[in-house]
């Protein structure tokens, strides 16, 4: 877990509700106001702050909202401040980015100019490397964020995990903005070539092993693409919190026949499927995989595979190998116990 919140690398401020808090006995506001002043006297660097709503902050109707307004005055121009909620009632905490990004819309420059926007959060070494495969593609102005009431346009394409993916997400990029055939494929050989190199070194163990999805984070059908058709799994089920058929489309449109989409929270009933199937590789939550592992399967964390770098060519090996490590792990374990 401790690896996990390195991966992360978290850039927010808990502020806790105490007793005093609740009771009303203390102006909730005035609290606000004097945690805001004391962050950004410590960080003065800070350009942009987002006030994130709980569940116990929406439960005794705090303002932040109005919170924000008022301190965007306050602190206007060096300091802009946003409010969205993160209360985790969603279906999935990572609908919290999706909330995040549609707070900055309202509030984003108007320009005329035909422009590439990527809305989603990046880890900065594949960003740069995203950046620069459009730069040389010719590609541009590109901005990295949110949607179509600010006159945007979703572009359908598979996720970019592994070379397969990866190179599909380009395509319908590079499509749109009429980039030629020849450029394209010149841009992009050497890196698929690595990717293939990669995936094929990093996921040897993975040919002709089963996987089992447990709905997490929404990017399991994506995942079970990749490992379906790149590293040669099986996938027996693939459990997401919530489909969306428009973004899904282009990932249900390459995953191969033979898995159950299973949509929803239905623990229970999966934990029963899951025992039955008893797949080489089952892929769920922290809660979920240390009691499994007891019953004999092996498992992935799933919070890994949002934390990770997994995006594009050159992440496509450590993507295998995140999936190969726990199949490597229990292998040597039951050499170790033979011997």
């Amino acid at each position: 877990a401790a690896g996990v919140m390195i991966f992360a690398e978290p850039r927010f401020g808990t502020a806790i509700l105490e007793e005093s808090d609740l009771a009303g006995m203390a102006d909730a506001q005035d609290e606000l106001d004097a945690q805001v002043a004391r962050v950004l006297s410590r960080r003065p660097d800070i350009r942009q702050l987002f006030l994130v709503g709980s569940c116990p902050s929406e439960v005794i109707k705090l303002d932040l909202a109005r919170a924000a307004e008022r301190l965007s005055q306050r602190y206007a121009p060096r300091v802009r401040v946003l409010n969205y909620s993160g209360s985790g009632i969603e279906t999935t905490f990572t609908e919290g980015e999706d909330a995040c990004l549609a707070a900055m819309v309202p509030v984003l420059p108007e320009t005329p100019a035909r422009q590439l926007l990527v809305a989603g959060a990046l880890p900065d070494v594949v960003e740069e490397q995203m950046l620069a495969l459009f730069a040389d593609l010719g590609i541009g102005p590109v901005s990295v964020l949110p949607a179509r009431r600010a006159g945007a346009r979703h572009i359908a394409a598979p996720f970019p995990f592994g070379e397969e993916g990866t190179t599909a997400w380009l395509r319908a990029i590079a499509a749109e903005f009429g980039v030629p055939e020849d450029r394209f494929e010149a841009v992009t050989r050497a890196p698929r070539e690595r990717a293939r190199r990669a995936v094929a070194q990093a996921g040897a163990g993975l040919t002709g092993k089963s996987v089992f999805f447990f709905p997490d984070s929404q990017l399991e059908i994506p995942l079970a693409r990749f490992l379906a058709r790149e590293c040669g799994m099986t996938a027996v089920e693939v459990g997401t919190p919530y489909l969306h058929a428009q973004i899904m489309a282009p990932e249900l449109a390459l995953l191969p026949e033979g898995p159950r989409i299973a949509e929803g929270q239905h623990v229970e009933r999966q934990l029963d499927r899951a025992r039955v199937a008893r797949a080489d590789l089952t892929v769920c939550g922290l809660g979920l995989a240390n009691p499994l592992e007891a019953e004999g399967m092996a498992t992935k964390w799933a919070i890994e595979l949002v934390f990770t770098p997994v995006h594009f060519y050159e992440q496509a090996g450590d993507l295998a190998g995140l999936f190969a490590r726990p199949l490597r792990r229990r292998s040597l374990l039951a050499r170790e116990a033979a011997e």
